[in-house]
Protein backbone atom coordinates (compact mmCIF):
# COMPACT_ATOMS: atom_id res chain seq x y z
CA UNK A 1 0.00 0.00 0.00
CA UNK A 2 1.05 3.52 -1.24
CA UNK A 3 0.80 6.71 0.51
CA UNK A 4 -1.25 9.28 -1.07
CA UNK A 5 1.76 11.90 -1.59
CA UNK A 6 3.90 9.45 -3.89
CA UNK A 7 1.01 8.83 -6.18
CA UNK A 8 2.13 11.82 -8.20
CA UNK A 9 5.55 10.46 -7.98
CA UNK A 10 5.21 7.01 -9.06
CA UNK A 11 3.43 7.78 -11.79
CA UNK A 12 5.28 10.20 -13.60
CA UNK A 13 8.10 7.83 -12.74
CA UNK A 14 6.38 4.89 -14.61
CA UNK A 15 5.47 7.33 -17.68
CA UNK A 16 8.88 7.80 -17.82
CA UNK A 17 10.72 4.79 -17.45
CA UNK A 18 7.87 2.84 -19.55
CA UNK A 19 8.81 5.56 -22.35
CA UNK A 20 12.71 5.14 -21.78
CA UNK A 21 12.30 1.23 -22.32
CA UNK A 22 10.01 1.69 -25.87
CA UNK A 23 12.03 4.14 -27.00
CA UNK A 24 15.31 1.57 -26.67
CA UNK A 25 13.45 -0.94 -27.69
CA UNK A 26 12.57 0.65 -31.30
CA UNK A 27 16.06 2.39 -31.35
CA UNK A 28 17.66 -0.94 -30.62
CA UNK A 29 18.75 -4.58 -31.68
CA UNK A 30 21.10 -5.10 -28.84
CA UNK A 31 18.84 -7.68 -26.59
CA UNK A 32 21.50 -6.89 -23.77
CA UNK A 33 20.86 -3.55 -24.19
CA UNK A 34 17.29 -4.18 -24.22
CA UNK A 35 17.28 -6.05 -20.59
CA UNK A 36 19.69 -3.94 -19.25
CA UNK A 37 17.57 -0.56 -19.19
CA UNK A 38 14.64 -2.78 -17.79
CA UNK A 39 16.67 -4.09 -15.14
CA UNK A 40 17.86 -1.28 -14.32
CA UNK A 41 14.61 0.85 -14.78
CA UNK A 42 12.53 -2.09 -12.21
CA UNK A 43 15.11 -1.42 -9.89
CA UNK A 44 15.40 2.76 -9.94
CA UNK A 45 10.80 2.52 -9.61
CA UNK A 46 11.30 -0.08 -6.51
CA UNK A 47 13.75 2.27 -5.28
CA UNK A 48 11.34 5.15 -5.25
CA UNK A 49 8.45 3.37 -4.39
CA UNK A 50 9.57 1.69 -1.24
CA UNK A 51 10.18 5.67 -0.01
CA UNK A 52 6.47 5.58 -0.15
CA UNK A 53 5.56 2.53 1.73
CA UNK A 54 2.12 2.88 4.04
CA UNK A 55 1.86 -0.02 5.96
CA UNK A 56 -0.99 -0.50 8.19
CA UNK A 57 -0.24 0.21 11.80
CA UNK A 58 -1.76 0.97 15.63
CA UNK A 59 -2.23 -0.01 18.93
CA UNK A 60 -5.14 -0.19 20.85
CA UNK A 61 -5.83 3.66 21.16
CA UNK A 62 -4.81 4.66 24.95
CA UNK A 63 -4.45 7.89 26.62
CA UNK A 64 -2.01 6.24 28.92
CA UNK A 65 0.84 6.08 26.31
CA UNK A 66 2.23 8.04 23.80
CA UNK A 67 3.40 6.31 20.94
CA UNK A 68 6.16 6.71 18.33
CA UNK A 69 5.13 9.30 15.16
CA UNK A 70 7.28 7.60 13.09
CA UNK A 71 9.56 4.63 12.00
CA UNK A 72 13.75 4.91 13.03
CA UNK A 73 15.91 5.25 15.66
CA UNK A 74 15.45 6.81 19.26
CA UNK A 75 19.01 9.26 18.51
CA UNK A 76 18.79 11.52 21.31
CA UNK A 77 16.84 11.21 24.85
CA UNK A 78 17.68 14.44 26.63
CA UNK A 79 16.28 17.34 28.83
CA UNK A 80 16.45 20.41 26.69
CA UNK A 81 14.82 24.17 26.44
CA UNK A 82 11.90 23.97 23.92
CA UNK A 83 12.13 27.81 22.81
CA UNK A 84 9.37 27.67 20.01
CA UNK A 85 5.67 26.87 22.73
CA UNK A 86 6.46 25.91 25.93
CA UNK A 87 9.16 27.97 26.53
CA UNK A 88 10.72 25.79 29.27
CA UNK A 89 11.98 22.49 29.94
CA UNK A 90 11.01 19.47 28.38
CA UNK A 91 11.85 15.56 28.04
CA UNK A 92 13.06 15.25 24.12
CA UNK A 93 12.98 12.12 21.97
CA UNK A 94 14.25 12.40 18.87
CA UNK A 95 14.17 9.24 16.27
CA UNK A 96 15.86 9.54 12.96
CA UNK A 97 14.35 8.47 9.79
CA UNK A 98 17.34 6.96 7.07
CA UNK A 99 16.03 6.47 3.32
CA UNK A 100 14.55 2.69 3.95
CA UNK A 101 12.35 3.58 6.66
CA UNK A 102 8.28 4.42 6.51
CA UNK A 103 8.11 8.36 5.78
CA UNK A 104 4.80 8.10 7.19
CA UNK A 105 4.20 10.52 9.96
CA UNK A 106 1.59 9.17 12.88
CA UNK A 107 -0.16 10.92 15.65
CA UNK A 108 1.26 10.27 18.90
CA UNK A 109 -1.50 10.87 21.06
CA UNK A 110 -5.49 11.31 20.89
CA UNK A 111 -6.68 14.92 21.34
CA UNK A 112 -6.99 18.59 20.02
CA UNK A 113 -4.39 20.35 18.13
CA UNK A 114 -3.75 23.41 19.99
CA UNK A 115 -0.88 24.69 17.43
CA UNK A 116 0.56 23.82 13.95
CA UNK A 117 3.03 25.98 12.50
CA UNK A 118 5.61 25.49 9.07
CA UNK A 119 8.98 27.02 9.35
CA UNK A 120 11.15 27.52 5.99
CA UNK A 121 14.99 26.91 6.59
CA UNK A 122 17.77 25.53 5.88
CA UNK A 123 18.96 21.62 5.04
CA UNK A 124 21.20 20.45 7.65
CA UNK A 125 21.99 16.95 7.68
CA UNK A 126 19.39 15.13 10.32
CA UNK A 127 21.99 14.49 12.83
CA UNK A 128 22.99 18.14 13.03
CA UNK A 129 22.47 19.32 16.82
CA UNK A 130 21.38 22.81 14.90
CA UNK A 131 18.74 21.36 12.64
CA UNK A 132 15.41 21.68 15.10
CA UNK A 133 16.04 24.74 15.15
CA UNK A 134 17.31 26.26 11.56
CA UNK A 135 16.36 23.32 9.22
CA UNK A 136 12.55 23.44 7.37
CA UNK A 137 10.65 21.67 9.80
CA UNK A 138 6.61 21.80 11.15
CA UNK A 139 5.39 21.83 14.69
CA UNK A 140 2.25 20.18 15.64
CA UNK A 141 1.01 20.77 19.52
CA UNK A 142 -1.62 17.86 20.55
CA UNK A 143 -3.50 18.70 23.59
CA UNK A 144 -4.37 15.79 26.02
CA UNK A 145 -6.45 14.91 28.35
CA UNK A 146 -3.92 13.00 30.64
CA UNK A 147 -0.48 13.94 29.29
CA UNK A 148 -1.51 17.54 28.54
CA UNK A 149 0.38 19.44 25.44
CA UNK A 150 2.52 17.04 23.63
CA UNK A 151 4.76 18.78 21.17
CA UNK A 152 6.07 17.05 17.97
CA UNK A 153 8.73 18.26 15.22
CA UNK A 154 8.99 17.27 11.76
CA UNK A 155 12.52 18.03 10.60
CA UNK A 156 13.92 18.43 7.44
CA UNK A 157 17.59 17.24 6.19
CA UNK A 158 19.89 16.74 3.34
CA UNK A 159 17.97 15.04 1.63
CA UNK A 160 14.31 15.58 2.42
CA UNK A 161 13.34 18.65 0.20
CA UNK A 162 9.05 18.53 1.74
CA UNK A 163 7.47 18.22 4.66
CA UNK A 164 3.98 17.57 4.55
CA UNK A 165 1.22 18.33 7.63
CA UNK A 166 -2.11 17.47 7.32
CA UNK A 167 -2.74 18.54 11.55
CA UNK A 168 -4.92 21.99 11.49
CA UNK A 169 -5.48 24.07 14.95
CA UNK A 170 -9.18 23.06 16.49
CA UNK A 171 -8.83 19.41 14.87
CA UNK A 172 -9.35 16.30 17.11
CA UNK A 173 -7.07 13.43 15.96
CA UNK A 174 -6.80 10.07 16.68
CA UNK A 175 -3.64 8.41 18.08
CA UNK A 176 -2.07 6.51 15.78
CA UNK A 177 -3.52 8.19 12.60
CA UNK A 178 -1.71 9.89 9.08
CA UNK A 179 -0.70 13.08 10.48
CA UNK A 180 1.78 14.04 7.33
CA UNK A 181 4.93 13.13 5.83
CA UNK A 182 8.41 13.75 4.80
CA UNK A 183 9.94 12.91 1.62
CA UNK A 184 13.09 10.79 1.62
CA UNK A 185 13.53 11.12 5.70
CA UNK A 186 14.90 12.84 8.15
CA UNK A 187 14.09 13.27 12.03
CA UNK A 188 11.15 13.93 14.03
CA UNK A 189 11.49 15.51 17.78
CA UNK A 190 9.10 14.53 20.43
CA UNK A 191 8.75 17.50 23.56
CA UNK A 192 7.57 15.48 26.78
CA UNK A 193 6.90 17.05 29.79
CA UNK A 194 9.88 16.30 32.56
CA UNK A 195 7.95 13.90 34.70
CA UNK A 196 7.32 11.63 31.61
CA UNK A 197 8.09 7.85 32.27
CA UNK A 198 9.91 6.95 28.98
CA UNK A 199 10.01 3.70 27.70
CA UNK A 200 12.99 3.52 25.50
CA UNK A 201 16.42 3.56 25.49
CA UNK A 202 19.12 5.08 22.55
CA UNK A 203 19.59 2.98 19.21
CA UNK A 204 16.17 1.29 20.07
CA UNK A 205 14.26 1.01 16.70
CA UNK A 206 10.50 2.44 16.17
CA UNK A 207 7.70 1.38 14.24
CA UNK A 208 5.14 4.50 14.01
CA UNK A 209 1.98 4.10 15.73
CA UNK A 210 3.02 0.84 17.33
CA UNK A 211 5.89 1.21 19.30
CA UNK A 212 5.33 3.01 22.82
CA UNK A 213 7.84 6.07 23.86
CA UNK A 214 6.31 6.54 26.99
CA UNK A 215 3.81 5.95 29.67
CA UNK A 216 1.57 7.37 32.74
Amino acid sequence: MFHKEGFKILTVAILLLIGINLITNYYSQNNLLIYSVFGVSMLLFLIVAQFFRNPKRGVDESEEYIVSPVDGKVVAIEEVEEKEYFKDKRIQVSIFMSPINVHVTRYPISGTVAYSKYHPGKFLVAWHPKSSEENERTTVVISSKKYGDVLYRQIAGALAKRIVNYASEGQMIKQGNDSGFIKFGSRVDLFLPLDANIEVELNQKMRGGESIISKI
